[in-house]
């Protein structure tokens, strides 16, 4: 992998991990313009993914220093119950993760096709969230918690975008938007922090050389500080996209790239 082609991956990851439009449908699409497998690649895999997640630190390390503040009150309050909704939001995706992840290492090597349905499907929530009036509620419930997180789980299939299927649920749910936006970034934390732990303890246990490859560590920082910056730039620019209501535009995107994506598979 090149410096350009570590930078192209990096700014993608890093814009597309927020915008509701899929960064591995999107890292997919590229690598297979460029004839790279990006994707691919144990390390810079883990350092793009990384890098976003520090991205969402800086973003919102106001909510974050609030919420362990609470924390060590050693007490049931704002915090702890929001603390406990993310946890809950964790388990639909930590069940795929321990008991799917081969079939879904699967289907990410099943070709565009699957990218191109997903993408759509991106497009069909956004606009169902975009239309639909429910009632709206002060906080975000245990329950929508939970069935957020199993739109989270449902968005491990390449092209179904996770910042999308989240916020999306959320809204058809009721949920404020001030306040989905936030809880879709900061929910995601663990379950990146903990794959890429398992993906270091793979690197380990196979050997360093087989997880670096041909990468060299001028390409590993370039698409690492790139995904950082974009990251940073795109979770800033989501949030305040979600508060005024505008993913209808993000939903045309996704059905455009979408129908490209699958028109382009079915006649290679």
């Amino acid at each position: 992998m090149t410096e350009w082609e570590a930078f192209i991956l990096g700014l993608i990851q890093g814009l597309t991990e927020y915008l509701p439009v899929s960064s591995s449908g999107h890292l997919t699409i590229a690598s297979h313009l460029f004839g790279i497998e990006g994707e691919d690649n144990l390390t810079f895999t883990v350092a793009v993914h990384v890098a976003t997640v520090l991205s969402t630190l800086v973003i919102l390390w106001k909510e974050i220093a609030w919420i362990f503040k609470g924390l060590f009150k050693w007490q049931w309050n704002d915090e702890t119950r929001y603390v406990a909704n993310i946890i809950i939001s964790m388990i639909p995706v930590g069940i795929v993760g321990l008991f799917f992840k081969d079939y879904v290492e699967e289907i990410f090597g099943s070709g565009l096709l699957i990218v191109g349905l997903m993408l759509c499907l991106t497009a069909l929530l956004l606009t169902f969230s975009y239309y639909a009036r429910p009632r709206q509620k002060e906080n975000i419930s245990m329950k929508d918690a939970f069935i957020i997180g199993l739109a989270q789980a449902a968005a491990v299939m390449p092209g179904l975008s996770r910042s999308g299927s989240t916020i999306a649920t959320g809204l058809m749910l009721g949920d404020k938007k001030e306040k989905l936006a936030q809880f879709s970034f900061l929910m995601v934390i663990p379950p990146i922090l903990g794959e890429a732990l398992l993906d270091i303890l793979k690197a380990v246990k196979g050997g360093a050389e087989a997880a670096v490859g041909d990468l060299s560590l001028t390409a590993l920082a370039v698409g690492f500080v790139t995904a950082f910056i974009a990251g940073c730039v795109a979770c800033k620019w989501m949030i305040n996209i979600v508060k005024k209501g505008k993913l209808i535009y993000f939903a045309i995107y996704c059905f455009i790239v979408g129908a490209a994506v699958i028109i382009a598979s079915c006649q290679g």
